[in-house]
């Protein structure tokens, strides 16, 4: 079976070169064939992108998170998009809103955050959306900013009824899940999870955080991402093969990537 991680921090789990090399063929052995390489920062982006761009089954997103809305760096607009037109490079993120750790002041969040969408819709690339505590605010903006690729709501913590809000808005708006999917606790992903249509559904493993119930304990990384895809089929009373190719063909689909 065949796995898509939509959302992994390779160069925070190890910063030699190497062993990022050897951190994609481990999850290369368990299945996962395409692996999205997030930057929160347009200062490692071209350490990270040199490390890995060899790496068949790694593509690239570049952005600014909302943690760096003090400091995103000088003509970080023009740098921006000069990684974006990188091969590659599939997706603009993680960008977004992050009310909880208080970046900055909510309107320079705001402001950063649409600027970004514009940027994408103007290379045509979906965007990566970080969402914490700012929801109802990342749906008024998502209205009338989502760029027409589309994009996906990266690591989802909210609720059935934010996403049904959501998924209302574009039909290239996809969600991911990660490995606290599978936390006992986490009954509002579970809720959606069983409710929401199979081909709107990415996961991802937000590694180095967020491992997967059954590796609580380590490191998290790409190789651990079938136990979430595992939980997905649990969830939704269906076989895994079934579940692991909508999962692959969604990720395929959202990145405009030829599987071939």
């Amino acid at each position: 079976m065949n796995y898509f991680d939509t959302h992994a921090h390779i160069g925070l789990i190890h910063e030699d070169p190497i062993e990022q090399l050897l951190i994609v063929k481990e999850a290369a052995r368990e299945g996962v064939k395409g692996i999205i390489s997030i930057c929160n920062n347009l200062r490692d982006f071209p350490e990270i992108y040199d490390n890995l761009s060899s790496a068949s089954n790694v593509y690239f997103s570049a952005g600014v998170s909302p943690s760096e809305v003090d400091h995103p760096g000088k003509d970080w607009q023009y740098v921006l998009t000069g990684f974006l037109k990188q091969n590659k490079v599939v997706a603009l993120g993680e960008t977004g809103l992050d009310y909880f750790k208080k970046y900055g002041d909510k309107n320079s969040q705001v402001e950063l955050f649409i600027q970004q969408l514009e940027i994408a819709d103007h290379y045509e690339l979906p965007v990566i959306i970080h969402n914490r505590n700012a929801g109802d605010d990342i749906l008024d903006i998502l209205k009338t900013k989502l760029p027409d690729r589309g994009g996906v709501l990266h690591c989802f913590s909210e609720d059935w009824g934010f996403a049904k809000k959501a998924l209302s808005l574009h039909d290239n708006l996809y969600i991911s899940f990660a490995g606290n999917l599978t936390y006992k606790n986490a009954k509002n992903l579970h809720e959606t999870v069983a409710n929401m249509p199979l081909d709107r559904i990415v996961i991802e493993s937000e590694s180095p955080f967020m491992i997967p119930a059954e590796h609580r304990g380590k490191r998290n990384k790409p190789k651990y991402l079938p136990s979430t895809a595992d939980f997905v089929a649990q969830i939704r009373d269906t076989d895994l093969e079934t579940i692991c190719e909508s999962l692959y063909e969604n990720s395929l689909r959202l990145f405009n990537i030829d599987g071939k």
